[in-house]
């Protein structure tokens, strides 16, 4: 036992030793590539000398990122988590700086902005050496992960970890169902192709391709993935829980580069076509087209072999077809009275929107109190990148408590310090993030010039926003969750909005889309590893909130807005020039909570030049227009009565498909072109112009009628059923929001050692029984029972946001 001992000691030693050497090499060919970075005095020394120089240099910068490193990004918790990525690059190079000047041959020097450029390229050499050598130390690997849930498990104070499996809930915020698998039928998401088809390829129906991957393997609960790692994400950042200044200890000390995880080195040792998918060898191939499953919830059919261990599930969502409704459902049970992303409420003077901190901290406690429990994750679980908590204890990156006073309980901005304290980490994401703004910049350029269709503006901050999205928020709530997993906790939520985001402006059937989709699938392959090593088993559970549907915006077919119509309706002046309309992607959400920024958009604090005007705003392809002079919601005869022409105006115009408006006769009717008009009580026998929207369409607008903050005019766009295009009200071209196409269909990814959704033949419709199936897999796992009495009000418990 004691010689095995010895052994991993010397072959740690060995492969430190190996790490230093590889980083002197490279910062001697950096000295001659470099004019401002020299190893030697200026009269010149000799080869040992320059060498010792060098070696000296590497070996100081190593000790001080591994010592000094922490301690610096703990410092500087207070600075918003997007400056500090911003920051990695100069902090490296004054590490850089310092190891030179601590050099007993005082001999190296470097300018200010060569060191920084010196820094990051020894960083990431160090740290792809370190795990190509650990790569070939498969048992050096495992041990370090269990060493590490240890760890943990021993410093909590609650009972120990349950041998009971723990649930992953990974929601693909945007990812619709016939994008999810189209995605696996191209290749481009192997993981989730294995799991659907248990380890020797994957069948799919609706266009799908009978595809085969080189790995055998069963998903969840304990095997490996062949196809690891997030753009090179190093993953050994644990979570822990909270310490008493409400300080997340994800980080069990500084982890050498030989010690980290070996995603990266996975894709490292494979060449890749850039951010593209591996080489051949390693994707899913192509082979035939076949029939179509008869059951679209079953798992997919295979040939001999492994079976499936997922089954995909397609499920509805409400009319309002965004993250803010669907997620809140989904963790807190409730959709009541969410009619769209944003909207006016006439008793408060002011415009709610999902994705601004107020908005989302009041929609939570109105969720809890029409409930009463406190959400999904109420017992032993953790929130990661949401907008809602769920009721977890553990939070990161969730904005419903962005709005609250900056304290001890969210100072550290829910787990930045966890995953930034590692420099090799810290310049990885620095660098792809870099890499992705230049990524987008070629991309709307190359648009641009191809005078591609339908297209909207990129410009402006929308790189920085499509990098933090694609790069920074993603990594940071990947490493949180990995923490959670191997800390053991029961049930895990996270929101990547990656996707969502890039699909609104590049389309979501984009190359660059397809990007991401290859991306967040080795998010799952990463996680799917990291189970492996958790101190207990678990099942991950992939979801989405919404598809998207694809078209141009209003404003670009018709050369005016929805304002617009509205006020030529009304007769009121209407701008020669059409303005845009604000997109409210989350992702921009995220954005101004970690730069600490309110989520405030122009006029979302009503303030009307004439009390009289009306209020007219955009949830992608949906309307709400509101007269706030008007205390009530207006009925169909008071608004004829006061602007005779404006429903006529907005029923036959050719991009609107179809209004809701109340009616002092009827209830509520839906009006159409030439004149239709429908009572709610009458949809079923006529759905009207509902008909081209598909099932469940009365149904939803039904529901929303029934809202208390329903708006006075609910304005849905035109729909192509031929195309699934609509015409979004704000500018995207991929759009989610109302009724219409690919939006309204999400997926669920589920073990089939859970029991199924739905039963045979029926629909999942709805975020709130989609809340009803993650509690009853909880329960099945002997997880938490949620609660049934409500919760005390999030501003007084004694939350600890990890």
């Amino acid at each position: 036992m004691r010689g095995v001992r010895w052994r991993r000691i010397a072959s740690q030693i060995g492969r430190s030793v190996a790490v230093w050497a590889v980083s002197t090499l490279t910062m001697l060919l950096l000295a001659l590539v470099l004019p401002d970075f020299r190893l030697q005095s200026a009269d010149g020394d000799s080869a040992t000398r320059i060498a010792l120089t060098a070696a000296c240099g590497a070996g100081a910068f190593g000790i001080l990122s591994a010592v000094v490193w922490p301690l610096l990004v703990r410092l500087l918790l207070l600075v918003p988590a997007l400056v500090l990525g911003l920051l990695v690059f100069f902090l490296n190079g004054s590490l850089l700086l310092v190891a030179l000047r601590l050099n007993p041959s005082a001999r190296g020097a470097a300018a200010p902005e060569t060191a920084v450029i010196v820094a990051a390229v020894m960083s990431a050499v160090a740290s792809a050496t370190g795990g190509a050598l650990a790569v070939r130390d498969d048992e050096a690997y495992r041990r370090r992960l269990h060493r590490l849930a240890t760890r943990r498990h021993r410093r909590r104070t609650d009972p120990p970890c349950p041998v009971t499996p723990g649930l992953v809930f990974l929601q693909l915020d945007g990812v619709g169902h016939e994008v999810l698998r189209e995605a696996v039928g191209r290749g481009l998401m192997p993981t989730v192709g294995r799991w659907l088809a248990g380890g020797e390829g994957v069948s799919l129906g609706g266009g799908g391709m009978q595809s085969t991957t080189d790995s055998g393997r069963a998903a969840v609960g304990g095997m490996r993935s062949a196809a690891s790692g997030v753009d090179g994400m190093q993953s050994t950042v644990g979570s822990g829980r909270t310490t008493g200044d409400g300080m997340q200890s994800t980080v069990d000390g500084t982890l050498s580069a030989a010690d980290r995880m070996r995603s990266a080195l996975d894709d490292a040792r494979q060449p890749t076509d850039g951010d593209g998918p591996r080489s051949a060898g390693d994707c899913i191939q192509p082979t035939a087209l076949i029939t179509p499953p008869p059951d679209p919830t079953a798992p997919l059919p295979t040939a001999d072999g492994p079976r499936p261990t997922h089954r995909l599930t397609p499920w509805y969502t409400d009319w309002s077809s965004q993250t803010g409704a669907s997620q809140l459902g989904i963790l807190h049970g409730s959709t009541f009275d969410v009619p769209a992303f944003r909207w006016y409420e006439k008793d408060r003077g002011e415009v709610m929107v999902c994705n601004r901190p107020t908005s989302a901290a009041e929609l939570q406690r109105r969720a809890i109190a029409h409930t009463g429990d406190g959400g999904l994750l109420t017992e032993d679980g953790a929130s990661r990148g949401n907008l809602f908590s769920g009721g977890a204890g553990e939070q990161a990156l969730v904005l419903s408590i962005a709005a609250r006073r900056r304290g001890r309980e969210n100072r550290s901005r829910a787990g930045y310090f966890a995953y930034f304290s590692d420099p090799a980490n810290a310049v990885r994401t620095a660098l792809s993030f870099i890499a992705e703004v230049v990524r987008e910049i070629g991309e709307s350029t190359r648009a641009r010039l191809r005078k591609q269709r339908p297209r909207v503006s990129r410009g402006g901050l929308y790189p920085l926003v499509r990098a933090f999205a694609t790069v920074v928020e993603r990594d940071v709530v990947v490493a949180a969750v990995m923490g959670d997993m191997l800390a053991g906790r029961t049930a895990v939520y996270a929101d990547l909005v990656a996707y969502d985001e890039v699909a609104h402006h590049s389309g979501p059937h984009s190359r660059d889309a397809e990007k991401v989709l290859r991306r967040l699938d080795r998010c799952l392959a990463l996680l799917e590893r990291v189970a492996d090593h958790a101190p207990r088993p678990y099942r991950i559970v992939v979801l989405s909130d919404h598809g998207q549907s694809p078209g141009e915006t209003f404003r670009s077919r018709y050369g005016l807005t929805l304002a617009d119509l509205v006020r030529a309706g009304c007769g009121l002046h209407v701008p020669r020039r059409a303005e845009r309309t604000h997109s409210g992607a989350e992702a921009r959400a995220a954005v101004r909570a970690a730069l600490h920024r309110p989520v405030e958009e122009g006029g979302e604090r009503h303030r009307p030049a004439r009390h009289s005007e009306p209020v007219v705003l955009a949830s992608g392809n949906l309307g709400l227009i509101s007269f706030p002079d008007v205390r009530h919601r207006m009925t169909k005869e008071e608004i004829d009565a006061r602007h005779p022409a404006l429903l006529t105006t907005l029923a036959n115009h050719p991009g609107i498909g179809f209004l809701l408006v109340a009616s002092a006769e009827h209830g509520g009717v839906v009006l159409g072109p030439y004149g239709t008009e429908i009572p709610l009580a009458r949809l079923d026998r006529d759905p009207g112009p509902l008909a081209r929207f598909g099932l469940g369409a009365v149904e939803a607008v039904r529901r929303t009628h029934a809202f208390p903050h329903t708006a006075d005019i609910m304005v849905n766009s035109a729909y192509d059923p031929a195309d699934g295009e609509v015409l979004a009200f704000e500018e995207q071209i991929g759009s989610h929001g109302g009724l219409g196409g690919a939006q309204s269909r999400p997926f669920l990814l589920s073990p089939v050692d859970l029991s199924a959704p739905v039963p045979d033949g029926e629909r999942l419709t709805g975020a709130e029984q989609v809340h009803q199936v993650l509690r009853r897999w909880l329960g099945e796992l002997s997880g938490p029972e949620v609660p049934l009495t409500a919760v005390p009000d999030e501003d007084t418990q004694d939350e600890r946001a990890a």
